[in-house]
């Protein structure tokens, strides 16, 4: 028989469509979970959610009725709901977590199931080896594994909620609102690219009385137009334009679970995620007074430690999963936790990723500064003596080279791509640190078939120079080189 093919990665268990996310595989898992919760909570109460991809209505009916054939109560959300809606949903309840449908910023042909905390962060690897355990238990077993599509017919009395109205409110207490409106609303254009961030954010805004914001992309295509619902500067070509053509100030995005934020500035360039985490921590102390620690995972920009240096603060580093940040976030323990990969959350928030906060941070901070994107990073790199200019390359590696690949960076290396190795480490991957500030980190993607390199130099045309030597290198390696 087939290995079990329910493994929960950085952020839950994706799978292609149809190939292993099935409605049988996904009875497995969710009952799986049922099992898990029922050990913690005789009678536990679920939150079940979805994004707006091919099936999610169908796979979270399924859910639904899994949970409660084995007595946990499931309240249904009623549409589409962003990822760090879902956290406050269950933050707010008090509930004991939630199974939530989504890929995030896959392409269209995956799908995804994430599992959330009490706590409404994503479960800890100790939670998802117990749920995978049991997953596979319940696999082997050919009565569990049923194919049957969920009928439209059938009735049960699920509670529905709506998570819009608790979740836009918390980020009136969150966002200075005001702030926006002290020199007239600035000119907003906001980007759903098809996802869950669609009458959230924009209508947060309006709900503010911002006006003069358009929305680009907020109409559902569970294609997301060939491309998937991801923040790249590759995905903004098409905000980038709109910001342009009408003299906006800022332009924002989300994914397609809104868990993550693109943004662009007033000339229509894509500022990365990265740069974006360095300026807001520096607002955040700025701003609120907020004089704390910082936490980013290890593959993010060192300008995180640049600024909390110049505060007089220290940055946490974690292994890549925002799982691990939100337990900062939830002790008090920092001001900002931030991921390259264009997540983070705030002191007093939820200990996951929230896009829509982002953008709206984002834009306060224009607002208030009065300053565009690229003055304000200039304005940060002279303040912190130098510049960081982080990059990420995507290597797709066949399954045969992998192997090969992971042996060959359990490596020492003293030199590496003709740089002194100032030190190594290991937390997640094999991240190398040079004498002259400048790293790379090489990593296999734990959601997609990828080896992901990283690299940060003082000039973006140096980190694209060690791009494409770890490339070289890595291809080299994989190769028997």
């Amino acid at each position: 028989m087939a290995a079990c093919p329910i493994i929960f990665g950085t952020s839950g268990w994706r799978g292609i469509i149809a190939e292993d996310f099935t409605f049988g595989n996904v009875r497995i898992a969710v009952a799986a979970i049922a099992e898990h919760v029922l050990t913690r909570n005789p009678r536990p109460t679920l939150l079940v959610a979805h994004d707006t991809r091919f099936f999610s209505e169908e796979f979270a009916r399924t859910a639904a009725i899994e949970l409660a054939k084995r007595g946990v109560r499931p309240l249904l959300c009623t549409g589409a709901a962003p990822t760090p809606a879902v956290a406050c949903e269950i933050r707010r309840r008090k509930i004991d977590g939630a199974v939530n449908f989504t890929a995030s910023h896959n392409p269209a042909e995956y799908h995804g199931l994430k599992f959330s905390a009490a706590d409404g962060g994503p479960a800890l690897p100790e939670v998802t080896r117990d749920i995978e355990a049991r997953a596979a238990k319940l696999y082997a077993r050919p009565a569990e594994r049923t194919t049957a599509f969920p009928s439209p017919h059938q009735v049960h009395d699920f509670e529905q909620v709506d998570l819009a109205p608790p979740y836009l409110a918390r980020l009136g207490e969150l966002i200075r609102f005001a702030e926006l409106k002290k020199q007239g609303a600035p000119r907003i254009v906001y980007d759903a690219l098809h996802g869950c961030g669609a009458g959230y954010l924009d209508r947060a805004l309006k709900e503010h009385g911002i006006a003069g914001q358009e929305t680009i992309r907020g109409e559902r295509d569970v294609l997301f137009e060939g491309s998937g619902p991801d923040v790249s500067e590759e995905n903004l070509k098409r905000l980038s334009e709109t910001v342009v053509a009408h003299k906006a100030q800022i332009g924002l995005a989300t994914d397609g679970d809104a868990d993550r934020f693109g943004i662009v500035d007033e000339q229509g360039r894509w500022i990365a995620p990265n740069q974006i985490l360095g300026l807001l921590y520096d607002y955040l102390i700025e701003s609120r007074g907020w004089n704390l620690d910082a936490a980013r995972s290890v593959a993010t920009s060192h300008l995180l430690d640049a600024v909390a240096a110049k505060h007089g603060r220290k940055v946490h580093q974690t292994p890549v999963g925002f799982k691990y940040i939100g337990q900062l976030i939830l002790r008090d323990a920092i001001v900002l936790g931030g991921e390259e990969s264009a997540g983070l959350s705030i002191r007093g928030h939820i200990p996951e990723k929230d896009g829509i906060l982002a953008c709206l941070l984002v834009a306060e901070m224009i607002e208030a500064r009065k300053a565009p994107l690229d003055e304000q990073l200039r304005t940060l790199f002279r303040r912190v003596g130098r510049e960081y200019w982080p990059m990420r390359t995507n290597l797709h590696l066949p399954e045969d080279m992998k192997a090969h690949a992971v042996e060959r960076l359990r490596s020492n290396f003293s030199e590496f791509l003709g740089k002194r190795v100032a030190q190594t480490d290991r937390t997640d991957g094999l991240k190398l640190l040079f004498d002259d500030g400048s790293w790379i980190l090489l990593r296999l993607s734990g959601t997609e078939p990828l080896m992901r390199v990283y690299t940060e130099s003082a000039t973006p045309e140096e980190s694209g120079r060690l791009a494409e030597a770890a490339r070289a290198w890595v291809f080299a390696a994989t190769a028997g080189g």
